[in-house]
């Protein structure tokens, strides 16, 4: 990770090296925080946050379903973005705000402990790796399942959840993968640690639906939206271990990993096809501004008036 000069925390901008907090915040112990994943893109019209409002929605929302109350609204947290991306000067980057339970008491309940809420900003290049949105990556069915919906919810974007992904993603490394794919208890397809899962057949794409305890990505929706207008017939539908195995194309979306092929899984080649590059083409001149069609998803920073608002 690239230090940047400031991180925002708590309704302050605050030198990189001294964002800290104590070693018994409740977050750190428990797992009881939230987090979202937000790319700011280099545009013709300078910096913008790809669907930066939508993020800061489904991070309250993750809030919610920890019985947590954010002390910031969705605006103030757009703001602070924006002021963010400005006093670190840089035209692209990764985003990430996280509300955890700080300090207080340390006990399995949260009573008593303050909620603390931090936005990191700082340049992050392909999350699959160099070459894995050209040349695709290959995957591994995990042993790990996805944790059920009635265990946690996973449809909340809960720090403590991603315990359930690093097992995952830790195990297909240490066999020589790029990434794991986790099925559900009964064994339908779920989902990557960190992204969603589409599949490719005979030009109907199929995505797993969110009852298979899968996050309701964000750009998992930005692509069903594109896809559908370029003339793509997008179904939400169970999927099995098979569907995968013979698939004509299979894909990955998420902010991190955008959309990358998956040219292989289980070591039966796939390779990577057409609908996949033509969706990626799409999506990725959507969040650069390249393609005014999506244009409203782009939330530009005004870096003047975010410069004037901190006192730059």
């Amino acid at each position: 990770m690239q230090a940047t000069e400031k991180i925002w925390m708590n309704g302050e901008l605050v030198d990189w090296a001294d964002a800290k907090v104590h070693v018994g915040v409740h977050g750190l112990h428990y797992g009881t925080g939230v987090f979202e994943g937000i790319r700011c893109y280099e545009t013709p019209k300078g910096p913008a946050v790809f669907r930066l409002a939508d993020h800061m929605r489904r991070l309250h929302d993750s809030a919610r379903l920890l019985y947590m109350d954010i002390p910031y609204s969705v605006e103030e947290l757009r703001e602070a973005t924006h002021e963010l991306v400005t006093v670190n000067g840089l035209a692209s980057s990764y985003i990430r705000p996280i509300a955890f339970y700080g300090y207080g008491e340390l006990g399995v309940s949260t009573a008593g402990n303050p909620v603390e809420t931090v936005i990191m900003n700082w340049p992050w290049g392909s999350y699959l790796g160099e070459g894995s949105l050209d040349n695709g990556i290959t995957t591994k069915i995990s042993s790990w399942k996805r944790v059920g919906a009635n265990v946690i919810p996973h449809v909340s974007k809960a720090s403590g959840v991603y315990l359930n992904s690093m097992l995952a993603t830790t195990e297909a490394r240490r066999g020589g993968y790029d990434e794991a794919i986790l099925l559900t208890d009964d064994g339908t397809i779920a989902d990557g640690p960190g992204e969603n899962i589409f599949v490719v057949k005979n030009g109907v794409i199929r995505t797993p639906p969110l009852s298979t305890s899968i996050l309701a990505g964000i750009t998992r929706d930005s692509v069903i939206t594109i896809a559908r207008e370029l003339g793509y017939i997008v179904e939400e539908s169970s999927l099995i271990r098979p569907d995968l195995h013979l698939a004509d194309e299979v894909f990955m979306t998420g902010t991190a990993a955008e959309v990358t092929p998956v040219r292989a899984v289980d070591d039966i080649e796939i390779g990577i096809g057409a609908v996949t590059l033509e969706v990626q083409k799409a999506y990725l001149a959507t969040v650069n501004g390249l393609d005014e069609r999506w244009g409203s998803w782009l939330d530009v920073v005004d870096t003047a008036r975010a410069a004037a608002s901190t006192g730059a």
